[in-house]
């Protein structure tokens, strides 16, 4: 059980620019769902199409400064969004809130297809062509460094381990390659069972999932690269990927123009963006973004994300068995006039639950309380504490 002490604290925030942008994916209430349109790789220049939670009322929210869209990342604390583009080697820079074109926020790329943040806060962005190592970029756009020790030719598919080695994948090689977190080479980890690979990421065991586009399955490997098996199936020229709060995927289907959408443990549910809605060609960037509330329903007090303090016991890394402290501030007893239900959950790095910690209605106060997490594996993990439409999440490192 919880006690709530009698007076307030300060405690120190772990939030990390990283984690804004995996919380954007993965932790939301109310969603937005952004698709990247290459088109037909010849005659448009490709679109950004932004749908509701429902897949539903599709409107451009981009069409302007592209050239074959690869992949969209959204800077929440920079009101800004980044789209890769393949036929002009640049990133480019918009309002994430208008869609409004800024700027390139990178150049002279050979062309650039995904692009994901780092446990480092950088921007690691994949090359199809050129050298096609790995580049790295602070979230200004400032160039820091070619990442990768050896290039990966068409190189379209990224993700990192618990133990935070790098792995991408290679469209026409046909294999995942594995770097250490130095982005020194490790060789080859998977190179077979795959045909066309490009999206991939790693689940709550540790298992690699790599999306096929030359075939019809996503495909199971373990943590040595050995296959395991087919994980979902009935896909066709797949690509673009992200998840619900819940664990559901959506995968783009380029072979029907549409948006699948499946369970957690790969069965299929529906169309969740039926084919051609919203003039959709090819669904090869998938993002779900949470729609950040402003206020309180029915109050002026406006939502922080610094309004919650959370302090994990040092040193950090923490291990198995932690006690995590954190403050319901006076502000939402006095909106609520009554206590609030608070949820403390631990999401990984895939933005998917592992564990709730708290959740039940508790009034404003200090509170502690121990979180055994010896079922983890070592790796990058997030807190968040919701109350209301207040919301903090930390990033912590678990090691143990």
């Amino acid at each position: 059980m919880l006690s709530a002490t009698t007076s307030f604290k300060t405690f120190l925030s772990l939030i990390a620019i990283s984690l804004f942008l995996l919380t954007s994916n993965a932790f939301s209430q109310d969603l937005e769902i952004y698709i990247c349109d290459a088109g037909n790789f010849s005659s448009i220049p490709g679109q950004i199409l932004k749908f509701d939670e429902n897949g539903e009322n599709p409107e451009v929210f981009i069409d302007s400064n592209l050239a074959w869209p690869q992949d969209i990342l959204f800077l929440e604390d920079q009101n800004v969004v980044l789209i890769s583009n393949f036929n002009t080697g640049r990133i480019t820079k918009y309002n994430s809130a208008t869609g409004a074109y800024i700027d390139n926020f990178a150049t002279g790329l050979s062309a650039p297809t995904r692009m994901k943040i780092g446990a480092d806060s950088l921007l690691y962005v994949l090359q199809w062509s050129g050298s096609g190592k790995v580049r790295r970029y602070e979230l200004d756009g400032t160039f820091v460094d070619e990442f990768t020790s050896v290039g990966v030719t068409q190189s379209i598919g990224i993700d990192w381990d618990n133990a935070g080695n790098l792995y991408v994948s290679s469209y026409g090689g046909g294999l995942v390659r594995k770097f250490d977190q130095n982005g020194n080479d490790l060789g080859i980890f998977v190179n077979s069972n795959l045909a066309g690979p490009t999206n991939i990421w790693f689940d709550n065991n540790g298992d690699l999932l790599v999306i096929n586009y030359n075939g019809t399955a996503v495909k199971r490997f373990d943590s040595s690269g050995t296959f395991i098996n087919n994980f979902l199936t009935g896909l066709g020229q797949a690509e673009g990927v992200d998840f619900f709060p819940n664990g559901n995927i959506l995968i783009g289907n380029g072979a029907t123009s549409s948006v699948k959408l499946f369970d957690s443990n790969g069965n299929y549910i529906e169309e969740f963006i039926p084919s051609g809605s919203g003039n959709l060609l090819t669904p090869n960037g998938i993002v779900i973004r949470e729609l950040n509330p402003s206020s309180v329903s029915g109050d002026e007090h406006t939502s922080n994300i610094s309004t919650f303090v959370l302090e994990q016991n040092y040193p950090n890394p923490f291990n198995p068995s932690t006690k995590i402290k954190f403050t319901i501030p006076s502000i939402i007893a006095s909106v609520a006039k009554q206590s609030q239900l608070v949820t403390l959950k631990v999401y990984n790095v895939l933005g998917k639950e592992v564990a709730t910690i708290v959740s039940e209605e508790l009034p404003a106060g200090e509170y502690e309380v121990e979180f055994d997490a010896s079922n983890l594996t070592s790796g990058i993990y997030f807190y968040q504490l919701k109350a209301g439409s207040f919301v903090q999440t930390n990033k912590m490192i678990f090691l143990k």
